[in-house]
Order: C-alpha cells, then sequence, then structure tokens
C-alpha cells in the first residue's frame, strides 16, 4: 500500500479530514452569522486551515497528474524519476506552499461589530474593514482563483494527454498487464476529476461568500 500514489491520496485525506473539522464552524458562520462568540483567534484560525487545506488539496491533485502522466506516458523514466522519498519531498513542499499561501487569511478576517452596537449581539466573523478598504481582500479571491484555474488548466492539458495515451494503447494488442495498469491509471484518472469538480463547488461557494461581504 505504500506505493507514490497513495502518498498522494495520503496527503488528500487526510486534508480532508482537517476541511471536514473545520465544517461545524463554517456552517455556524454562514447559518447564524451573529453573533460570533468564539473568539478573534478561532475565527482565523479555522478559515486558514479551511484555506490552506484547500490549496493542499489542489496541489496535490495536479502533482499527482503529473506523476500519472509521466508513468503512463515515459514509463522507463518514470522508474527513475518517480521514487518514494522524492515524492514524499514534493508533498512537503506542497503543504509549505500552501501554509503560506494561506498566511493572509490572519490579516483579513477577524471578529468586528458595528460601531456603537453591543459586540456580544454584532459581533461577526468576517473580512475586515481593514482589508476591504486596502484591497487585500480583492487580491486575495484573485489569487484564490488563480490558484484554482492555473492548476486546472495544467490538469485539463495532462488529461487530454493521457487519454490520447490510452486510446492509442487500446487500439494495439497489449498483455494482460498492461490492461489491468490501464484500467488503474483509467480509474485514477476517474477518481481525481472528481476530487477536482468537488473543489470547484467548494470555490464557488467561497466566492459567493466573499462576494457577499
Amino acid at each position: 500500500m505504500r506505493t507514490t500514489t497513495n502518498f498522494y491520496l495520503s496527503s488528500m485525506a487526510f486534508s480532508d479530514l482537517l476541511i471536514f473539522l473545520c465544517m461545524p464552524l463554517d456552517l455556524f458562520r454562514l447559518w447564524q452569522y451573529r453573533p460570533w462568540n468564539f473568539g478573534d483567534l478561532l475565527c482565523k484560525l479555522f478559515q486558514f486551515v479551511s484555506e490552506s487545506c484547500t490549496y493542499s488539496t489542489i496541489l496535490n491533485i495536479t502533482a499527482l497528474s503529473v506523476e500519472r502522466y509521466v508513468a503512463i506516458c515515459f514509463p522507463l523514466r518514470a522508474k527513475v524519476i518517480i521514487t518514494k522519498g522524492k515524492v514524499k519531498l514534493v508533498i512537503f513542499f506542497l503543504w509549505a506552499i500552501s501554509f503560506i499561501s494561506a498566511g493572509p487569511i490572519f490579516v483579513l478576517v477577524g471578529v468586528e461589530h458595528e460601531n456603537g452596537t453591543n459586540p456580544l449581539s454584532t459581533n461577526e466573523c468576517r473580512a475586515t474593514e481593514y482589508a476591504i478598504r486596502s484591497g487585500l481582500l480583492t487580491i486575495m479571491v484573485w489569487t484564490s482563483s488563480i490558484f484554482f484555474f492555473l492548476p486546472v488548466f495544467c490538469l485539463t492539458v495532462l488529461y487530454s494527454l493521457i487519454g490520447r495515451k490510452l486510446w492509442r494503447r487500446k487500439r494495439k494488442n497489449i498483455g494482460p498487464n498492461a490492461v489491468i495498469r490501464d484500467k488503474n491509471n483509467k480509474q485514477t484518472v476517474k477518481m481525481l476529476g472528481t476530487a477536482l469538480l468537488a473543489l470547484f463547488l467548494q470555490r464557488m461557494c467561497v466566492w459567493c461568500v466573499c462576494e457577499r461581504e
């Protein structure tokens, strides 16, 4: 089970688990956005974790797709290029990028209330006035959008090349081992496509919330 593909899948599973743990707070903020009585730190922290995990999943899907592309189109090179040690370093690097990219969340969101009102009844976990006035929130939304659509473009190209390679193999006479390998590759590609669709829907929800704020 300790294959390079399963390393990526384990990383994505860990990311999904963290998002699931943060989901109750996120749902509470959407259903009853005021008052927020869980403190400023928790407001920033759960959104930071959610954002960084989303970035991590996108990057892991992209990295796994690159690995599948190399393994399918260049099987001999893949044995040298793709090793367990290198994949572990790549996953660590991807998580580091995700945490750094989500870092501005600690400045962009916080607990605020309307002037002249009782904080206990009007506190909200939302984008700060400073983030809105300074334009940082708009920059973060655009950065988040690029962070999503650029990998989608890369995946579209990679999936097209993988699909062409598998189609050409299908038309040739290949052994039973190759048939099983291609079947597993197709299942992996379908799984990645489903995960990417789920991330797209999540991004749409985030953009709608940012637009409302």
